[in-house]
């Protein structure tokens, strides 16, 4: 079975990006975690030039693919740098590269701190890998229909989920 729209996808990954020097960092192996990533093609729950590069693979494929910002997390944005008050933490502890998820117009996002003066703290909220070309080494593992609660939610769920139990949020 290929990879389409509305099918479940579980493969292994290895993210990587190269540095200055032209040596490869591996940022995320999800094989030595032993947890495969599993997503709803279709349903935007992964990086759109990666969803794009596995449509129409079947079980067993091994590709590389490389991707370009606009393609993964977007390119940076100075814009998205900003100055906030020190009492929008609360409590937590500060310093520079510290991160936090919070809820942005979008839906949750990463804001790291850059720099903390006295009340004010410049933090970025543009995605951590924003600006970076990625390389991914991915090899699919399964494919299969979503069931009706995972189409109903927009994402996979746990085996045995009935639909009768899941709000519908997402329309196809």
């Amino acid at each position: 079975m290929s990879i389409t729209a509305h099918q479940v996808v579980t493969l292994h990954y290895v993210l990587s990006d190269v540095l200055n020097d032209g040596s490869k960092q591996v940022l995320d192996d999800s094989q030595a975690r032993n947890k495969p990533l599993e997503y709803l093609h279709g349903h935007d729950n992964i990086v759109p030039g990666l969803e794009n590069a596995l449509a129409g693979q079947t079980v067993g494929a091994e590709l590389s693919v490389q991707l370009m910002p606009a393609d993964a997390y977007g390119v940076r944005n100075e814009a998205l740098i900003q100055e906030v008050s020190r009492g929008s933490f609360g409590n937590a502890e500060l310093q520079p590269g510290s991160r936090f998820q919070t809820e942005g117009e979008a839906g949750p996002q990463i804001v790291t701190v850059l720099e903390i003066n006295g009340d004010r703290v410049t933090v970025d909220t543009n995605h951590p890998l924003a600006g970076r070309t990625l390389n991914y080494k991915v090899t699919i593992l399964d494919v299969r229909e979503a069931t009706r609660a995972e189409l109903a939610k927009g994402h996979p769920l746990p085996p045995g989920t009935e639909h009768s139990k899941v709000e519908d949020r997402k329309v196809l």
